[in-house]
C-alpha cells in the first residue's frame, strides 16, 4: 500500500465516520475533504475544485429549479390531486394510487420535493377518509425515493454515475435508461405496499383521533387552555407580552386576550395589556403556581448602586474578547460565565452602546467588552488563563459610570413563608426569567457577595438584585395574576376569518434544524406561536422554548392567517394546512410544462445532451415568469451542491491514487469466483447498506470508482455496475436519517426508527431482487465480444 492510499483511504474514513456521527453539517465534511486533499498533495487545487464545474452539478442544480417551477406554477399538485381523488376510499387502492402517481412525477422532478408538494395532499385525504397518517405516509416517501430510479433527471445518484461514466470514456445513460430497472421496481414497491407493507406501519384507531380538521383537538390542547386575570390595577397594565414574560417566565403563550366582553385572538408580542385583561394561555400553569408561593417579595430599597459590591472582596472589571476567544459565537447564557468561572456579567459594550438588559441572549464577537465582578484575586487567575482576552484593571467608580449602572442595584427581602427559602439561587431562574442576577445576599451575620450558583436561600435574605426597577415590578404583576374560570374552552373559538391553525414542518433545506424557539425569536420574527410539538409520535405542549426544532418535527402554528401564509412560502419550512398554501402561478402551468416537454424531448432524441438542455430549460423557465430569479436561487440546494462538488474530489482521489482499484480488488475480486451476479450483489449490499447511513450522493460518488474498477478488472460491464450503484444508492428504505423523504414524513407519521427497519427490509430485499433479474436482461454483465 503506497502512502497515497493511505492518505486517501484516512479521509475517506474520517468522512464516512463524519457523515455517520452528523457532528459537522455534510456539506461543511465535503470541503473538509477537499482540501484536505490539496493540503495532503493528494489533488493539484484545480483538479480539486473541478467538482463545481462538473456537469453532474451544473444539471442537479438545473433540475432542480425545472422541479421548483412545475411545483410553483401548480403543475404537479394538480396531476396529484386530480389523480388521488379518483383513488377512492380504499387504503389499497389509494396508497397504489398515490405511489404510482408520486413515483411517476418523481422521474422528473425532485423527489423532495414531490414528497413535501404531495404531503399536505395526503395528509387531507387521510383526515378525510378516516385513515391513519401512519398508513400513508411512508409509501409516499418510498415511492418518491423508488420513482427517483426511473430516468435518468429522476434522482441525483443517477445523474452523478452517469457524469462519471461518461468522465471515465464509456457510453453514458440516455434519459430512460434506468426505466426497465426502475419502473420495476417502482411496480414491485407497489404491490408490496398495497398488499403487505402497509400492514407493518403502526395503526391508530381513527376513532380515538380529533374530527378531521381539528387540528386543536389532534393536539390535544382542550386540557391546557386556560385563563390569567390582571387585577384592575395590576402593574402589567401598559407593559407589552413580550415585556410582561409570560412566555419567558412562565412558559405561557397568550392565544387570546378577553377585554370588555370583547375577544382578541392571536395577539402579537407588541401587544399592550390592560388592568382587567383575560389572558387565554396555553402552556401548563406549575411554575405559575410555584411562582405565587414565592410570596410577595418586599423592596427593601431602589437606589442601591454598585458601589455597594464593588468593596475590598469585590473585584469590578472589564474584559476584551478577542478573535480568537473560545466563546465567540456563544450566548451569554451558554457560555455560563457564572458557573464555569464564577463571574457575574453586568454589561456588555459592543462599538458604542451599552446593554444591560437581555444579556443572556447576547450572541458574543469580537471586540465585545464585559463588565464583570468576580471575588478578590479570581480575575488575575483569569488574566494568566488568557481565554477571555485582556483584563483592563479601571477603578470601580470609572467602570460603573461608563457603563451608566448606578442606579441598577435593587433589595429585597425573602418572607419566612416563602417557598424560595430552602431553594438553590440556580433554581429560582431570576436570571432567565426576568433578567435579575443576585450579586449578593445579605443575612444577619453575613454578607455573601457574588454568592455561587449552588448557594442555598434562607426566610429573611435580603436579595443585592442587579436588574431594573421595572423587572421586580414585572415578576410582582405576575405573582398577581389570578387563575379564572378554567373549564375546558373549545379550540375552535381559536380561529376566525383572520386568525387560524396550521401544521408545518422544517424543510429538508431548514437551517434551524437544532435551534430553539427562544433563540429564533419565533414568535417575535414570524407573527405566529408554536403551541405544540409532535416528535416520534409524542405530543409536547409545554416548555416548548427550550426545545431544539429538529427535522421529522410536526407543530402547530397559531396567528394571524396572512402571517401563516407567509410562512409557507418561508424556505425553512413546509407548513401542511392547504388554507395556507402559497399562492400558485396557475396560469405559467401551460408554459412551464411545455417547457419541461422541451427539456425532455431534446435529450430523448439526442438533439442536446443533459447538461445543456437543463440549463436551457432552468433560465426559459425565470425568462417566462414560472419563477422569479429569487425563487430560482432557493430551489437550488446549495447545501447538496457543496456536498457532491467536495464528494467529487474525493471519488476522482480515489482513482488515481489506486485507492478504488484496491477496494475493488479487495471486497468484490473475491466474489468474482462466484461469478458476474455475486459481484452486483456485492456492490449492491455495500452501496444500499451505506446510504441508510449517509447522504445518497456521497454514496453514489464514493462507489462509482470502485463499480469503475470492479467492471475493468473483471471484464463486466460498467454501465451493469454503475447502474447498481444509482439504484442502491437511493435504497435508503430502513432508516430515517438516511434520505430526507423518511424524515419529511417521521413526525405526521408518527414513525420510530424500528417502522422504517420493519416495513423498509422486504422492500431493499425486493428491490435488490429486480436488481439481480431485470438489471442482466437489460445491460448485460458480461459484454459481447
Amino acid at each position: 500500500m503506497n502512502f497515497e492510499v493511505f492518505v486517501v483511504g484516512g479521509i475517506l474514513l474520517v468522512a464516512v465516520v463524519l457523515f455517520v456521527t452528523e457532528k459537522i453539517r455534510v456539506d461543511l465534511v465535503a470541503l473538509m475533504v477537499m482540501l484536505g486533499l490539496v493540503v495532503t498533495g493528494i489533488l493539484e487545487g484545480e483538479a480539486a475544485i473541478m467538482g463545481f464545474a462538473n456537469e453532474a452539478v451544473i444539471t442537479i442544480a438545473s433540475v432542480l429549479v425545472l422541479s421548483g417551477a412545475l411545483m410553483r406554477t401548480g403543475v404537479a399538485h394538480f396531476i396529484g390531486q386530480r389523480v388521488l381523488a379518483a383513488s377512492g376510499d380504499g387504503v389499497g387502492r389509494l396508497i397504489a394510487v398515490m405511489m404510482a402517481t408520486v413515483g411517476l412525477l418523481s422521474g422528473i422532478m425532485n423527489d423532495i420535493g414531490i414528497t413535501a408538494l404531495m404531503l399536505p395532499v395526503v395528509l387531507d385525504m387521510a383526515r378525510r377518509t378516516g385513515t391513519p397518517p401512519s398508513k400513508l405516509l411512508m409509501p409516499l416517501a418510498f415511492g418518491s425515493l423508488l420513482g427517483g430510479m426511473t430516468t435518468l433527471i429522476g434522482t441525483a445518484p443517477n445523474i452523478l454515475v452517469n457524469g462519471a461514466l461518461q468522465d471515465a470514456g464509456f457510453e453514458p445513460f440516455g434519459m430512460f435508461s434506468f426505466t426497465p430497472v426502475g419502473l420495476t421496481a417502482l411496480a414491485v414497491g407497489i404491490v408490496y405496499m398495497t398488499f403487505l407493507g402497509r400492514r407493518l406501519f403502526p395503526d391508530r384507531d381513527p376513532k380515538k383521533e380529533s374530527a378531521p380538521a381539528d387540528l386543536g383537538g389532534l393536539y390535544d390542547l382542550r386540557g391546557l387552555i386556560g385563563i390569567l386575570q390582571a387585577p384592575a390595577h395590576s402593574t402589567l397594565a401598559g407593559k407589552t407580552l413580550q415585556q410582561s414574560r409570560l412566555g419567558q417566565a412562565l412558559g405561557l403563550n397568550v392565544v387570546a386576550v378577553q377585554r370588555s366582553g370583547q375577544m382578541i385572538l392571536a395577539p402579537g408580542t407588541d401587544f399592550v395589556l390592560s388592568g382587567g385583561d383575560e389572558m387565554v394561555v396555553e402552556g401548563t400553569l406549575e411554575r405559575f403556581e410555584a411562582l405565587r408561593a414565592w410570596k410577595h417579595l418586599q423592596i427593601e430599597s431602589r437606589d442601591r448602586t454598585l458601589e455597594r459590591i464593588a468593596d475590598a472582596s469585590i473585584e469590578v472589571a472589564e474584559l476584551e474578547l478577542p478573535e480568537d476567544s473560545s466563546l465567540i459565537g456563544q450566548t451569554v447564557q451558554k457560555a455560563n460565565l457564572r458557573r464555569t468561572r464564577r463571574l457575574h456579567v453586568l454589561a456588555i459594550l459592543r462599538g458604542e452602546q451599552v446593554r444591560r438588559t437581555g444579556l443572556r441572549s447576547m450572541t458574543l464577537a469580537p471586540g465585545d467588552r464585559l463588565l464583570v465582578a468576580a471575588k478578590s484575586g479570581r480575575l488575575a487567575a483569569l488574566e494568566e488563563d488568557g481565554t477571555l482576552g485582556a483584563v483592563h484593571s479601571v477603578p470601580a467608580g470609572e467602570l460603573i459610570s461608563r457603563y451608566q449602572m448606578e442606579r441598577r442595584i435593587q433589595s429585597v427581602r425573602i418572607s419566612e413563608e416563602s417557598l424560595l427559602a430552602g431553594q438553590l439561587l440556580a433554581e429560582t431562574r431570576l436570571a432567565d426569567a426576568f433578567g435579575l442576577t443576585v450579586v449578593g445576599i445579605l443575612r444577619a451575620h453575613e454578607e455573601l457577595l457574588m454568592p455561587d450558583p449552588d448557594t442555598r436561600l434562607e426566610g429573611g435574605d435580603i436579595l443585592l438584585l442587579r436588574g431594573r426597577f421595572e423587572d421586580l415590578e414585572i415578576l410582582e404583576g405576575l405573582q398577581e395574576l389570578t387563575v379564572g374560570d378554567n373549564r375546558p374552552l373549545d379550540v375552535s373559538g381559536l380561529e376566525s376569518d383572520t386568525v387560524g391553525l396550521a401544521e408545518a414542518s422544517l424543510s429538508p433545506r431548514t437551517t434551524f434544524a437544532g435551534k430553539t424557539i427562544e433563540e429564533l425569536k419565533f414568535r417575535k420574527t414570524f407573527g405566529v406561536s408554536i403551541l405544540a410539538i409532535w416528535r416520534n409520535g409524542e405530543i409536547y405542549r409545554s416548555g416548548l422554548r427550550r426545545m431544539e426544532l429538529l427535522p421529522g418535527d410536526a407543530f402547530l402554528l397559531h396567528g394571524d392567517r396572512s402571517k401563516l401564509a407567509l410562512l409557507a412560502d418561508h424556505p425553512d419550512f413546509l407548513v401542511m394546512t392547504e388554507g395556507a398554501a402559497e399562492v400558485v402561478r396557475s396560469g405559467k402551468a401551460p408554459v412551464s410544462a411545455l417547457i419541461m416537454a422541451g427539456v425532455l424531448t431534446s435529450v430523448v432524441s439526442g438533439l442536446l445532451p443533459i447538461f445543456i438542455a437543463a440549463p436551457i430549460g432552468a433560465v426559459l423557465m425565470v425568462l417566462t415568469g414560472c419563477l422569479n430569479i429569487e425563487e430560482a436561487y432557493r430551489c437550488i440546494e446549495m447545501k447538496a451542491v457543496v456536498l457532491i462538488a467536495g464528494m467529487l474530489s474525493l471519488g476522482l482521489a480515489m482513482q488515481e491514487s489506486g485507492t478504488a482499484t484496491l477496494v475493488a480488488e479487495a471486497v468484490l475480486g473475491s466474489l468474482a469466483d462466484f461469478g458476474p451476479l455475486a459481484v452486483v450483489a456485492g456492490l449492491f449490499l455495500i452501496t444500499a447498506l451505506s446510504a441508510q447511513m449517509m447522504p445518497t450522493a456521497a454514496v453514489a460518488v464514493l462507489m462509482s470508482p470502485i463499480a469503475l474498477s470492479t467492471a475493468v478488472s473483471e471484464g463486466l460491464s460498467p454501465q451493469a455496475l454503475m447502474m447498481t450503484v444509482a439504484v442502491a444508492s437511493s435504497c435508503a428504505f430502513m432508516s430515517p436519517v438516511g434520505h430526507p423523504v423518511n424524515l419529511l414524513v417521521m413526525g405526521f407519521g408518527g414513525y420510530r426508527f424500528v417502522d422504517f427497519i420493519k416495513a423498509g427490509f422486504p422492500l431493499f430485499v425486493l428491490v435488490m431482487a429486480v436488481v439481480l433479474t431485470v438489471l442482466p436482461l437489460v445491460w448485460p454483465l458480461v459484454p459481447a465480444g
